[in-house]
């Protein structure tokens, strides 16, 4: 029996298999009954009846090996969103995704309701800039529906070679009719935390997905910034990643209990995941922005931080993918992909098709701000007499502003607030909490 580390839990592209067990075949009767070994039998009979007919009578010739892959696919689309056969291409294609780079879209996808639906795209990826949007429903690939596509089928046909292009047909929520977006594939490499500073007391980390050095990360933009009173963790359109740095991270702020269970049919699978004192960051406000995008390692992380009160969850409910695959080979070339387990966070709730409600449900949108038309005037009238005086002193308006303003590559500016109703209003809380804090 072959296995590997286990760790990835996002289903979809771009996140899913790097992690996952590799098991052997169970054998077909083991720990039965004589009842049920005869019920057993008395099923394989007429799955053979059936196949037999099809072979027969069906109107294309097909093969036997045709015949049984179509029965075991029909098998496992039949199980669940996440569970799947690997055909020899297939589980070719998966090895490559694990270890190796690859073109492809930078998006996460998975199937809700049996339609094929963006998670989320990564932030740099060519899916990102082209506007894909968490909850869009891909109708067709170049000229293929996706109706009674594979979650694998649409994946392979969505990676390949760089600067080669794609044409998605999307249907999307308030839209009259579908989108046609064309892509052009790239390698995808993504940066999955980066930093800001939100005034001089509070601290900003987004973080695009859970690969292996999120933890890290996190841990060096704390320790860079030591006198942050508030915290603002950036989960939104985060499709998941490695459950070792969901658990890690949770960790750094939960310091005893459950972080997250995984249960199942069989005990050998079930884990009890929980918190260490160690390292501990006890006493820091945190604010976690959620939305339909936010699944998987990005659910664990929210939940668990809700469950323990360890943080303010603010935005709109998160997907709901807390299930856990393996592969198991066939043979040498093929496998199945099962869905043996489920999440459970510390309140003992399941995440799998119910995602994470935050504590404070907040759309995406700008501030409407209601505009006082006589500080208009007066503000322009301000701009055009510093203009008069640069005129004056030999300066220009963009050296005074690089003079005086830090780049907003690394600072959220007010602009930044009034363009994002959910981040102001984290903010906003965590200011609150922070002053909380500092009257006890």
């Amino acid at each position: 029996m072959m296995k590997r580390k286990r760790g990835i839990i996002a289903a979809g592209f771009l996140s899913s298999f790097a992690a996952i067990t590799l098991v052997g075949t169970p054998s077909l009767f083991a720990r039965t009954d004589t009842n049920s070994t005869v019920s057993k039998l008395e099923a394989l009979s007429k799955f053979t009846r059936v196949i037999g007919t099809v072979e027969k009578y069906y109107v294309d010739d097909l093969t036997i090996n045709e015949i049984i892959d179509k029965a075991i696919k029909g098998l496992m689309a039949n199980l669940d969103a996440h569970s799947s056969f690997l055909d020899a291409k297939s589980f070719k294609e998966m090895k490559i995704q694990t270890s190796g780079e690859f073109g492809g879209l930078g998006v996460t996808v998975g199937m809700r309701d049996g339609a094929l639906t963006v998670i989320a795209p990564l932030e740099g990826t060519p899916a990102y800039r082209a506007g894909l949007k968490s909850g869009d429903i891909i109708l067709k690939i170049d000229d293929k529906s996706t109706l009674n596509m594979t979650l694998d089928e649409a994946v392979s046909l969505m990676r390949g070679k760089p600067k080669t292009k794609i044409t998605l047909t999307i249907v999307r929520k308030n839209e009259p009719k579908p989108i046609v977006v064309t892509i052009i594939r790239d390698i995808i490499k993504i940066q999955s935390v980066y930093t800001k500073k939100a005034g001089s007391d509070i601290l900003y980390i987004r973080v695009v997905s859970f690969d292996k050095k999120v933890v890290h990360d996190i841990k060096k933009a704390l320790a860079e910034n030591p006198h942050a009173k508030g915290l603002v963790i950036d989960l939104r359109n985060n499709p998941g990643g490695l459950l070792d740095q969901a658990v890690g991270m949770v960790d750094l702020f939960v310091d005893k209990g459950v972080i997250v269970s995984q249960k199942g049919r069989i005990k050998e699978e079930n884990q009890v995941y929980k918190a260490h004192e160690k390292g501990t960051y006890k006493k820091i406000p945190i604010v976690v922005l959620v939305n339909g995008g936010s699944a998987s390692a990005s659910e664990i992380v929210s939940g668990s931080l809700q469950d323990h009160r360890r943080a303010v969850i603010v935005g709109e409910k998160t997907f709901g993918k807390g299930s856990v695959q393996i592969i198991m080979p066939i043979g040498k070339s093929e496998a199945l992909r099962l869905t043996i387990a489920r999440y459970y966070l510390p309140s003992g709730r399941t995440i799998q098709a119910v995602g994470v409600t935050p504590d404070i449900r907040v759309s995406f949108g700008k501030v409407t701000v209601e505009e006082n038309h006589f500080a208009l005037k007066e503000s322009q009238l301000k701009e055009h007499l510093k203009g008069e005086l640069e005129k004056i002193d030999g300066k220009t308006k963009e050296e005074e502003k690089e003079a005086k303003t830090p780049s907003s590559e690394n600072v959220i500016t007010t602009e930044d607030l009034y363009d994002d109703n959910q981040l102001k209003e984290g903010i906003d809380i965590l200011r609150a909490l922070i002053i909380t804090q500092e009257r006890k």
